[in-house]
């Protein structure tokens, strides 16, 4: 009987949520809410759900459909370019930044080498460093966020990638531009800096890391940036790096053809244009935060300031039991330790309802 190598045998697998609609048959309830994957609450921009629209009901478009999509993303790769002020052969489009990160380990590590992350993280990353039979190496976090000293003096001879979540996913922390900068003087040339800035349009402050200019002063770095998040279009997964070019056409040559859909490439190109929503989306954020701040805050319960859409609550208890309880008054969060777990900042009334049903839990013998 075939088996797989061991490394790959080795791995803990990523566990996805149930469908909302299988989780309220299963426990009898309704109209529950989901914060527990960091969406957009408000949904995608009406520019980006007018182009998707359009494009569903033109006969002309919609014949076309048959056809496989542009696989060089010519119009999103330009829009993005005049935006950021960059080539359009340094950007790579990726169905979601999950298979950026695939496509960038497959595509830089061999068998054995090692890659430098933090933990807690984002999960895929040591997933896919294991996955090519790599050594991820984890270093914990220092006061909730990356210790880039640390990481820096984690680096060996078989070092050859390190990854950075800024702001952090579980924690929303950011590394501030000065201990980036240190960490970029420490490394040697040869290992790349991989920087996931899924949630950078949520931070605010002004001493956030600058990985661009590293990028522009030709380091060995790529940025990861996403249309899953502030832009609400999850669904469709369509994510971008931006690199130098020889890097991004090393990794194009696993990119899979066709690997963004056509639609994913239109809502893009309309929602990074409207301006409008993204400042809508941060203030509703920002509001979201003031009330989830001071309503934690008179439960006792203690959380982590974030610089995202989501904010890290620590416990003291069993998250998975709290999970749980919690679902059956129809709030959906994500445990994310043992006695920690990570909730979406959503709308007024969505805030409100997982303030009230926090109350509930924690008033229960």
């Amino acid at each position: 009987m075939i088996k797989p190598p061991n490394y790959i045998s080795a791995i803990k697998p990523y566990v996805p949520g149930k469908p909302v609609e299988e989780l309220e048959r299963e426990l009898g309830i309704k109209n529950s809410i989901k914060l527990a994957s960091n969406e957009n609450p408000l949904g995608p921009s009406r520019l980006a759900l007018k182009a998707i629209l359009g494009d569903l009901t033109n006969p002309n478009i919609t014949n076309s459909l048959n056809r496989y999509p542009d696989s060089s993303g010519y119009y999103i790769k330009k829009a993005l370019s005049d935006k950021l002020s960059i080539r359009e052969n340094e950007i790579i489009l990726g169905n979601g930044s999950n298979e950026l990160i695939d496509i960038t380990v497959r595509t830089f590590l061999q068998f054995g080498d090692e890659a430098v992350m933090a933990h807690p993280s984002f999960i895929v990353y040591p997933l896919s460093v294991q996955a090519t039979g790599g050594k991820p190496v984890q270093v914990p976090l220092k006061e909730y966020k990356h210790d880039l000293d640390a990481m820096a003096n984690a680096v060996t001879s078989r070092t050859r990638m390190l990854f950075i979540a800024n702001p952090n996913n579980p924690t929303g922390t950011i590394n501030k531009r000065d201990e980036f900068d240190r960490l970029m003087k420490k490394l040697p040339e040869e290992i790349l800096v991989v920087v996931d800035e899924a949630y950078f349009e949520y931070v605010t402050n002004h001493e956030y890391a600058d990985s661009m200019k590293h990028f522009r002063n030709g380091r060995d770095i790529l940025i990861l940036r996403t249309f899953s998040k502030i832009y609400g279009l999850a669904g469709l997964r369509i994510g971008y790096g931006i690199a130098r070019q020889d890097l991004i056409s090393e990794m194009n040559k696993l990119r899979a053809p066709f690997n963004t859909n056509s639609i994913a490439q239109q809502a893009a190109l309309w929602a990074l244009k409207d301006s409008d929503h993204i400042e809508h989306t941060r203030e509703i954020n920002e509001e979201g935060k003031r009330y989830l701040y001071k309503e934690l805050a008179s439960l006792n319960l203690k959380y982590i300031p974030t610089e995202a859409n989501f904010i890290y609550i620590l416990l003291g208890q069993d998250s998975d039991t709290f999970y749980n309880k919690l679902l059956r008054y129809g709030v959906i969060v994500r445990p994310s330790g043992p006695q920690e777990f990570r909730v979406t900042i959503g709308l007024p009334e969505e805030n409100k309802r997982f303030i009230e049903a926090l109350k509930k839990v924690k008033s229960e013998k």
